[in-house]
């Protein structure tokens, strides 16, 4: 299984490239160069397993036993979800109304990021370990990835952390998790910008090859490929929990209802559906709508400005794994995609060509919802349930509510299944906005007594030239 950039200009690497990269080295993301496809038998045979074992059995496809033997990589998923505080790792609520909640949010910081991000530490510290290697991590962060992160890699000797958080835009709860990791190798900044801004330095500092190089710079955001494999295990799940019955032909249909901010879980949810899983996709936004209207209207083009909203970590205007969507549905042309991103890089506007945008229409359903939206379905789900949802969570229920059949199947015994990607804890402001008493856990409470650390950036400074001076104090200590 070797990697290679949507836009065809770099070589390509294995699992262990394509782990320790950020983009590729062209601009382009990685993706495998095949993606595996199975058998009725094989869904039929995992059906039964759990929530680990499917990760298990998904990152065998993607990681040759030649570079993580199958035992070693057991061990490295077993560690990795041994923090999680359900018995099962992820589970799914049955609520009224038809309406089934994937709860994504046991691990350490209440967030689905914890999933892939504990498996890609332990993949980073297995390959470290074995080459006596140390490398720096650049985060952008408007909501759980830069907790999650921190989390994943906090205290380890083989790695530095540097966070950029979006100052005002992330939650007080959401902060906190990050400030208040007072540990040698993390690194905090809180930027005053949003989160498009704060990508724009650690792009320059990747583009950078010579100084990327020289200190080992990789990403753990969603541009990182070992955190969509390892997400393809939630529409894997959700699939085998809500499907009736594998016995029937064709197999049942099951649709799955996406919140989305970079786009990452979308694009798992792609590949699962490529690799043979009989599902529906919908991508669910808030008013930052670009990958709404983009399905709808073949228009991926940045509005005036970053919308805040109650579902903070949506609120991104540049969905870069539309890139690697775009990519799959145009059968691998890396060479019309590296046309189409660097138009939409120059001009922040493209229309999709009618054949892209046709089969874009086809894989994915979308639907945006405002904050209105948003409380109204935080509001209904806990007057029919007693069930708090957070407020991306509320972006998925409220396509449910307002859309009683699937988007190409007009039956209505097709099941749905939403994914929650965070906990209501981390979200008191919206649940208090929503009319609603948060309930929140003691750990999460004693966050607002910690000592916190970081270092501010603000507007009018040389972002990605602080960064640089960090990054190379931090190296003078090895």
């Amino acid at each position: 299984m070797e990697y290679i950039s949507t836009r065809g200009g770099t070589k390509a690497v294995d699992f262990e490239g394509a782990l320790f990269s950020g983009y590729a080295p062209d601009g382009g993301l990685f993706m495998p160069q095949q993606i595996p496809s199975l058998d009725r038998d094989t869904l039929r045979r995992w059906s039964s397993l759990s929530y680990p074992e499917l990760v298990k059995e998904l990152c065998s496809l993607f990681i040759p036993a030649e570079l993580v033997p199958r035992n070693a990589l057991s061990d490295l998923i077993d560690r990795a979800f041994s923090r999680f505080r359900h018995k099962d790792v992820v589970h799914l609520s049955r609520l009224k109304d038809g309406l089934n909640v994937l709860e994504l949010w046991y691990g350490v910081t209440y967030a689905f990021k914890d999933l892939s991000l504990s498996c890609t530490g332990q993949f980073l510290q297995y390959f470290l370990e074995k080459k006596q290697k140390h490398v720096n991590i650049l985060v952008g962060t408007s909501g759980d990835t830069g907790s999650s992160a921190i989390e994943s890699v906090r205290g380890q000797k083989n790695m530095d952390i540097f966070v950029l958080l979006t100052k005002g835009f992330c939650t007080q709860i959401q902060e906190l998790q990050m400030t208040t990791v007072i540990e040698d190798n993390v690194h905090v900044f809180a930027a005053h910008g949003n989160s498009d801004e704060i990508d724009e330095p650690i792009k320059e500092l990747f583009a950078d090859v010579d100084f990327a190089g020289k200190y080992n710079l990789m990403s753990l955001n969603s541009v990182n490929w070992s955190r969509i494999m390892v997400q393809i295990a939630h529409y894997f799940y959700a699939y085998f929990q809500c499907a009736s019955s594998l016995d029937t032909t064709p197999l049942p249909v099951v649709e799955i209802v996406v919140p989305t901010g970079g786009g990452g879980n979308i694009t798992a949810g792609c590949i699962a559906q490529k690799m043979g899983l009989p599902i529906q996709l919908v991508t669910v936004v808030n008013s930052n709508d670009i990958i709404h209207r983009t399905v709808q209207h073949g228009d991926f083009s940045l509005a005036k400005s970053v919308k805040a909203t109650l579902a903070s970590a949506m609120d991104i205007q540049e969905p870069y794994n539309v890139e690697r969507i775009l990519w799959l549905l145009s059968g691998s042309d890396s060479r019309l995609i590296k046309t189409l991103m660097e138009q939409f890089n120059i001009s922040k506007r493209l229309k999709l060509p009618e054949d892209l945008h046709r089969k874009l229409s086809e894989t994915l359903g979308s639907c945006s919802a405002s904050d209105e939206d948003i409380v109204g379905a935080m509001r209904r789900c806990w007057e029919e349930n007693q069930y708090l949802l957070c407020p991306h969570s509320a972006v998925a229920a409220h396509y449910h509510y307002s859309q009683p059949h699937s988007f190409l199947v007009s039956l209505s015994s097709v099941p749905r299944c939403c994914l929650a990607p965070a906990s209501a804890a981390k979200f008191q402001d919206a649940l208090l906005r929503a009319g609603l008493v948060p309930q929140i856990p003691p750990e999460i409470t004693a966050l607002t007594a910690m000592e916190t650390r970081s270092m501010p950036l603000e507007r009018g400074q040389d972002w990605a030239q602080v960064l640089r001076g960090r990054i190379e104090a931090v190296a003078q200590q090895w």
